[in-house]
């Protein structure tokens, strides 16, 4: 599906999506017009899915994080895809996944604080019709939190 110069331009990209592309192309070997088509045919076939800052949760007021793990007390489409539209509409969620294991959903939210994140949970996760089980996991401390793909391995 891609190639050697794709894997270049990818991984120039993870690190800095704010690099010229003039520079990307010096970087991959290519000509300007030909790195810029090499990226819109890549953004085109859905692989390059944005661009974006990453930031630092803590110093934007994010102080509080956890791990959710949230357990359905049926499976039926519908209930499925009205908590799947629940999760998607809330910008606290940062991730949800759909897992194997004692838990159908594991999210990773932000709060401000514990008075955040309890209202999170007392005013919106709580009260999802079809929720039987919530656990908690609070997060302590940021180890490794990435977004980059291992496309030289």
């Amino acid at each position: 599906m891609i190639d050697e110069t794709d894997r270049i331009i990818l991984s120039l990209l993870q690190e800095d999506s704010r690099i010229t592309n003039s520079q990307l192309a010096q970087l991959a070997g290519l000509s300007a017009s030909s790195c810029w088509r090499r990226i819109k045919s890549l953004e085109e076939i859905g692989l390059i899915k944005g661009y974006t800052a990453t930031l630092d949760r803590t110093i934007a007021g994010f102080g509080f994080a956890a791990i959710i793990h949230v357990g359905l007390s049926r499976q039926s489409e519908n209930s499925v895809a009205e908590f799947c539209r629940a999760i998607e509409e809330r910008p606290e969620i940062l991730d949800c996944y759909a897992t194997t294991g004692d838990s159908d959903y594991h999210l990773r939210v932000v709060a401000r604080d514990i008075a955040d994140y309890n209202d999170f949970l007392d005013n919106f996760l709580f009260k999802l019709k079809g929720v039987a089980h919530v656990r908690s996991n609070i997060i302590l401390k940021d180890i490794k939190s990435g977004l980059q793909l291992p496309l030289n391995q």
